[in-house]
């Protein structure tokens, strides 16, 4: 194998792959990187055997050829490279090193049979659907916080995507919970997704996936198993393995009868927040919210520290209903309103009972937060 390469299209590419390859090396293959020259492209592929990444970009061949080489190794060499150098990769048979050359600089890496290389991109996907960047984006984005990170409650460590039907309409609908939280986003259902089976996407495909979002142009294509699910952003295609699990019936934890609405200016309300949950350094403490009418003050406290809080007042609050106080996380409190632009909506029943909230001007996504004891 023979080719010749731009430093800049190749780094770009590995960029892309050596976050997947296995790093741990229990199984030495998977820390490498599986190089294929074939008339003029270059495709690279890595696998931990959960998720498998597979890129194709151009390249000068001047010998067809496969060679394994190590992933993460390979990216620190051509991340250090000059911006414009051309790299030149040979390998000449299999006992024989991978040599790369970059203007005068020379280094060899050591190979692995690529007959060694495991593949997880065969066997059939009975559902294929479209789905444009900007919606799958924001199926993820406002969901992926509320992962679970609990490997015993490993149903729960991926975002649930399923087909749902809202106001006599069948969605596309992403929802997440680690149990403290509860995060769902819907949208239109893609033309062909109507008959998807309900899947767990796991965290770390999750995390690849709204990588390559940030750089995808196009309509992603999406491909389904009852195991496995492939996309395909243009030049890259990723295939990984579901969570093979249950969720739970999350609908049963949203509630349906609270009454008590609060409406506050999200810039307000996560600005306060922050500064009086600065006085304790306690990642769990509690921030209580004091309503009142057309009022609401949030306070914290720490034995250590002291305790600190600060009112909003009916500028920029909305609340009629009777006095409440109740408590909440204050990083739970973050990673929701993040997802909001303008105007948070509160609706509560009592300082016990699971809180819904939402963003005023977008009533696809919904999110659910479990009180804490003040």
């Amino acid at each position: 194998m023979k080719l010749k390469v731009d430093r800049t299209i190749l780094l770009k590419a590995l960029a892309h792959i050596q976050s997947v390859a296995e790093k741990r090396n229990t199984i030495p293959i998977l820390a490498n990187v599986l190089i294929e020259v074939q008339d003029g492209q270059m495709t690279l592929t890595a696998t931990d055997m959960e998720i498998a990444i597979i890129e194709t970009i151009q390249a000068e061949s001047l010998e067809n050829g496969a060679v394994t080489a190590p992933a993460s190794v390979l990216y620190e060499i051509v991340r250090k490279l000059p911006d414009s150098a051309i790299i030149e990769l040979t390998h000449t048979s299999i006992d024989m090193p991978l040599s790369l050359r970059a203007g005068k600089y020379a280094t060899s890496l050591n190979v692995l049979d690529v007959e060694e290389f495991p593949s997880m991109t065969s066997g059939d996907f009975p559902h294929n659907f479209q789905i444009s960047t900007e919606v799958l984006r924001k199926l993820i984005e406002q969901t992926r916080f509320a992962i679970s990170t609990e490997e015993t409650r490993y149903y729960l460590n991926g975002i649930y995507f399923h087909i749902t039907n809202s106001e006599n309409e069948n969605k596309l609908c992403a929802v997440a919970t680690d149990g403290h939280r509860l995060a769902k986003v819907e949208c239109t259902m893609p033309e062909g997704a109507e008959n998807i089976p309900g899947v767990i996407i796991p965290r770390k495909t999750i995390y690849e996936i709204y990588k390559l979002l940030e750089e995808a142009e196009e309509d992603i294509q999406i491909m389904l198993s009852d195991t496995r699910i492939q996309l395909n952003f243009g030049s890259v295609t990723l295939t990984s393995k579901l969570i093979d699990g249950t969720f739970p019936e999350y609908e049963r934890v949203i509630p349906k009868n609270n009454t008590k609405v609060l409406r506050v200016g999200k810039q307000d309300f996560a600005t306060a927040v922050a500064r009086v949950a600065a006085i304790s350094m306690e990642r769990s403490r509690p921030v209580k919210l004091s309503l009142d009418n057309n009022s609401l003050v949030l306070s914290a406290s720490s034995v250590d520290q002291g305790n600190a809080k600060e009112e909003l007042d009916g500028s920029q609050v909305q609340y009629e209903s009777t006095p409440l106080e109740i408590g909440f996380q204050a990083r739970y409190l973050n990673d929701i309103t993040d997802q909001i632009d303008n105007q948070v909506e509160f609706i509560l029943a009592d300082n016990s009972a699971p809180t819904i909230v939402r963003d005023v001007d977008d009533p696809s996504a919904l999110y659910v937060l479990m009180p804490m004891r003040v």
